[in-house]
């Protein structure tokens, strides 16, 4: 089902006006589904006022106690579009937002003769791409022109007020609402008024459509996406006589009753029928679908508002405001997004009723974030050449309580590698694998709760080790299902750092070398040469490995012995004097022995 949201192409116009007010709207609902009908409940939710009013402060007698109203949505709408604090609130009269919303919309029309619906193909079972609106005055009924329309979201745990999917109240599932409203120039006539809930971006086109203007989309060529919802209203007789009616878009149906009993229209399936006094916002059961409310006495605006009849001080008379609320939960459209809010007035309640004055609003996104997380990493975030790494990238949505997935493919790229710290990988690298596509990461499975990803290739295999130095991935999502969010990198979840390692062994060796010292029996210094035998043994017999031969210096001589040895050994030693003086005998030395262990492995 997809959720693709792009720029539009024109901005409609800000918002600097407001939806707001309820229509005295009496419902008993029938969903269909096998033909059960239940009744449930969105007014008493105590998140908002559904009594009548615009304004918080001024909480209905008898109607459940909530916490915000049309003036807070007002408020915050106005401190996104850019106005202070102290600005919005002068426009809306409180100086707070709402409590939690998911979505907001206030708009105004900039005059009572810009955007009117014209053409027959600007009807509800047509597609969008078909419609067409023009600017000017005349031709349409003062009771059929918007001023302002309004709606907001909220996601609210489940419980006996505000029942989940399957009608939930234990508090284990969300339950989402909308509330939605608009008020109207005059109030001399009966003005049906419909809703549409819708998952693209619209906005007012510049092309040609039957000789006015067409609108332009998000997803073009694609306008409509299956799920989007239409509620359509009829609030009649200062209210006592109301319809509220629930559709979705499903292009299964071709017409009405084909090709099942559901389908209200070609495109339109029906999903609840909402009529007579049990909808009443002020009667209505604990834990209802649907109701709605027209103001029934004359109400002041918390904003700017001036009526045909020149109601003073921003007064509004009966039935020129409108609102009403919906569970979505209890609809089964928990996980739509909705981009776009139309109001708009029609000539009946029939589906293939033409459609007169529009107001067009942006509403919430769903709105995918990419956050990704180098796997095969420990805390310190260093490897060897050669430990295989990749990069997860998470497709996260949020904006609704069951978005479907994203999907689509990743693009990763790996830069570095930098010398002494994470390189910038904004730009540039090479590419970690290109066109991975993306899957369902959730354990258990689950594509409708936001979460996807996708795996890069491995880098820094045992065949394709990196150099040393600091790495970074980046991530580029492409989705085919909902916006692409931006690249990402940081410099620390993205990124890595290849240490080559090192180590010491040692071999060693000796020359084993013997000094020899002759003395004389009666002092003097003895002259002559000494003899030095080495062994290979330890007991100086066999024939001997070396010798060396060399002078006495002040009665002692040294060996000059380069014959190395690299592995345990006993030598022995045996040296002889040979004296040149004929009165001096020569000498000969014990057996020296010396053992040698070897042992380069050691202690640690």
């Amino acid at each position: 089902m997809p959720r693709k949201i792009k720029d539009i192409t024109r901005k409609v116009a800000g918002p600097t006006g407001g939806w707001r007010r309820r229509w005295g709207v009496s419902v008993s609902l029938a969903i269909l589904s096998a033909g059960v009908v239940i009744v449930f409940a969105v007014h008493d939710t105590g998140q908002f006022q559904l009594d009548g009013d615009a304004a918080t402060a001024t909480d209905t007698a008898g109607t459940p106690f909530a916490v915000d109203d049309w003036d807070k949505v007002c408020y915050e709408v106005a401190v996104k579009s850019g106005l202070t604090p102290a600005q919005a609130e002068a426009k809306c009269g409180i100086g707070s937002p709402t409590s939690g919303a998911t979505a907001v919309s206030w708009v105004a029309e900039p005059d009572r003769n810009t955007t009117i619906f014209t053409g027959g193909g600007s009807k509800d079972p047509i597609n969008i791409d078909q419609w067409a609106w023009k600017d000017g005055a005349g031709g349409l009924p003062d009771k059929d022109n918007l001023e302002h329309a309004y709606a907001v979201r909220y996601s609210l745990a489940s419980g006996p007020h505000c029942p989940g999917v399957g009608g939930d109240t234990s508090g284990a599932t969300t339950c989402d609402v909308i509330y939605f409203g608009s008020d109207r120039f005059d109030n001399s006539g009966d003005a049906q008024q419909g809703f549409w809930f819708l998952q693209n971006a619209i906005g007012l086109g510049t092309n040609k459509v039957g000789g006015a203007s067409g609108f332009s989309s998000s997803d073009a060529p694609q306008f409509h996406t299956p799920g989007d919802v239409l509620v359509i209203s009829d609030f009649s007789n200062g209210g006592t006589t109301s319809t509220i009616t629930v559709y979705k878009w499903d292009p299964v149906c071709t017409a009405a009753n084909k090709p099942d009993p559901s389908c209200g229209d070609a495109n339109l399936r029906l999903l609840a029928n909402l009529t007579g006094p049990a909808a009443n916002c002020r009667t209505a059961a604990n834990g209802d679908l649907a109701c709605g409310l027209v103001n029934p006495i004359v109400i002041t605006m918390p904003w700017a508002f001036a009526d045909k009849s020149g109601t003073p001080d921003n007064g509004a008379l009966n039935g020129e405001f409108f609102e009403a609320g919906i569970n979505l939960s209890l609809l089964n459209l928990t996980g739509e997004c909705f981009s776009t809010v139309v109001a708009e007035t029609r000539s009946s309640t029939s589906t293939t009723a033409t459609l007169k004055d529009f107001v067009l609003g942006s509403f919430g996104v769903c709105a995918p974030t990419l956050s990704t997380s180098v796997q095969g990493v420990d805390s310190t975030r260093t490897i060897l050449p050669g430990q295989q790494v990749r990069d997860l990238a998470t497709i996260t949505v949020s904006g609704a309580t069951t978005p479907a997935d994203a999907q689509g493919t990743v693009d990763f790229f790996l830069c570095g590698p930098s010398i002494s710290s994470n390189p910038d990988c904004s730009i540039g690298g090479t590419s970690a694998g290109s066109g991975k596509p993306i899957v369902d990461t959730s354990s258990p499975p689950n594509p409708n709760d936001g979460t996807s990803g996708a795996f890069s290739d491995f880098v820094n295999t045992s065949t394709g080790p990196l150099a040393p130095g600091y790495y970074c991935f980046r991530a580029e999502a492409h989705l085919t299902n909902y916006d692409s969010p931006p690249a990402f990198t940081d410099t620390t979840n993205e990124c890595f750092r290849v240490k080559e390692t090192s180590s010491t062994t040692t071999a060693q060796d000796w020359l084993p070398n013997d000094t020899a010292t002759v003395a004389l029996s009666h002092g003097g210094t003895p002259n002559g040469s000494v003899t030095f035998s080495l062994y290979e043994n330890g007991t100086c017999s066999g024939p001997p490995a070396a010798q060396f031969v060399g002078p006495l210096v002040g009665g002692t001589a040294r060996t000059n012995n380069m014959t190395v040895y690299t592995a345990s050994r006993t030598v022995s030693w045996r040296v002889t004097f040979t004296s040149t003086d004929a009165n001096v005998d020569g000498s000969t030395s014990n057996c020296e022995i010396s053992t040698i262990n070897i042992n380069n492995v050691g202690i640690p």
